[in-house]
């Protein structure tokens, strides 16, 4: 693919209830954003239908059966079913995460077969899409499987970053989970992710301590003093620009992470909450680490607005321009990091 071409984009739609095909629509009303990338979304054309209709817009959609039949300059829709679909806005429906899971199987599949070029996933609820067949946490965790690499849930916005060490783990064993090779791993990944994914040569990561207060000194919990500490001197010691751990509770307001070109969090609630409420409708969730790009809107499927034609669509189009973003960077960095030895004797 020529860079000057459109990336191609694939679209998840996520759970039919909630905001997802509305943010969807909104964002490509824009002709803006059309002209930056080709859409394909993966669900079907009498649903996506009964969207416009519902919300009034005036967007034209493309239907096609086939991906390998997307045109460029349309909102193409791959007709994953055929039979209509009652949709009853902000209720929760194991039928309607049934679908949900369709539309992510097949865009998952076309970004594996190189039919799509990055995969934005819509809000998905993570309770009605388990199934005997379907039995992962969310996104991150399927596409982790699907996926070739090691998957981190990546928190990115223009002015902060934030990856976890552990993220979908009840918090009463987040710590039983963090060990050295976790540890190594995902400052691995984000070290990675940061030099081909967003053009950083030298990065500077934080890591959060597991404990209140980095333990102090062992009377809240030894883990920072055993596990932690030790683990990032190794990592250090190899020349990676690593520091901490950090005490969490000071960290963001003191407005420590500006230094930093990535933040690790312990566990789930440590990063996202202080990501939430500096960047939110800003950021972006990008599973960091895989072969594919992959990124979502930094919210869920906001059932208590559902269909009444309020929802923000700036973390939906903020996913979209990151992947293509991500996706161009890698193409330089895979580019200019071949060997050019072995590209002249070939």
């Amino acid at each position: 693919m020529k860079k000057e071409e459109k990336v191609i984009v694939g679209i998840s739609i996520g759970d039919l209830n909630g905001i997802g095909p509305e943010i969807i629509i909104k964002t490509y009303e824009d002709p803006r954003v059309l002209e930056l990338n080709t859409p394909v979304i993966f669900a079907s054309g009498k649903t996506m239908q009964f969207f416009k209709n519902h919300f009034k817009s005036k967007i034209n959609f493309f239907n096609i059966d086939d991906v390998n039949k997307i045109a460029h300059g349309k909102v193409n829709v791959v007709n994953v079913w055929q039979e209509p679909v009652k949709i009853e806005f902000g209720k929760e429906d194991k039928r309607i995460g049934e679908y949900a899971i369709k539309s992510l199987e097949a865009a998952t599949n076309a970004l594996k077969d190189g039919a799509i070029d990055v995969l934005v996933t819509a809000p998905i609820n993570k309770h009605n899409i388990q199934s005997d067949k379907f039995n992962f946490p969310g996104h991150t965790d399927y596409l982790a499987r699907a996926l070739n690499g090691k998957s981190l849930m990546f928190m990115v916005s223009e002015e902060l970053r934030v990856g976890l060490l552990t993220d979908h783990v009840p918090l009463k064993d987040a710590s039983n989970h963090i060990t050295e090779d976790l540890i190594q791993d995902k400052i691995a990944t984000v070290t990675k992710s940061l030099k081909q994914d967003f053009n950083i040569r030298r990065p500077k990561i934080a890591v959060l301590a597991i404990n209140p207060h980095a333990g102090d000194n062992g009377v809240i919990g030894n883990e920072d003093d055993t596990i932690l500490k030790p683990t990032l001197e190794k990592i250090k010691a190899d020349g990676n620009l690593v520091y901490g751990p950090y005490s969490a509770d000071s960290f963001f307001g003191s407005n420590n992470y500006e230094s930093f070109d990535a933040v690790i969090a312990s566990y789930h609630d440590q990063g996202l909450i202080p990501f939430k409420t500096i960047a939110f409708g800003k950021g972006v969730n990008f599973t960091a680490g895989l072969d594919k790009v992959r990124t979502s809107p930094d919210h869920g499927t906001a059932y208590e607005i559902a269909g009444k034609g309020t929802a923000d669509e700036s973390s939906f189009k903020q996913a979209i321009y990151t992947a293509i973003k991500i996706y161009r960077n890698r193409q330089d960095f895979n580019h200019y990091s071949k060997d050019p030895l072995k590209k002249a004797s070939k």
